[in-house]
């Protein structure tokens, strides 16, 4: 079982190194789902109601109070690595059945 527990930890310290390394390099161009509802029309919809974002963390994966661009990348990377692995971590902790 450590086996594991230490293959993990190194899968989580790459991620947080490729982020750092690489998020500042990502693409200005919009993903595939904004660039879809451009293509299609409905992308001035999510935009008519700024309201909507008002509570948003982080509207458009930038931190309002940061000005560097390359900065905000890795802190909204490393927000959502950290995100997906509480998540990951606590559907595999509730999904353990009970033990006879």
């Amino acid at each position: 079982m450590k086996f594991y527990k230490n293959k993990y930890a190194a899968f989580f310290l790459l991620s947080i190194f490729l982020i750092i390394c690489l998020s500042p390099f990502a693409s200005e161009k919009p993903d595939g789902l904004e660039w879809v509802a451009g293509i299609k029309g409905f992308l001035h919809r999510g935009e008519e109601n700024p309201s909507f974002w008002k509570f948003s963390p982080m509207p458009d994966y930038a931190i309002s109070f940061i000005s560097s661009k390359a900065l905000t990348t890795i802190l909204s990377g490393l927000f959502g690595l950290l995100l997906t692995t509480a998540m990951t971590l606590l559907i595999c902790k509730c999904s353990k059945g009970k033990k006879n």
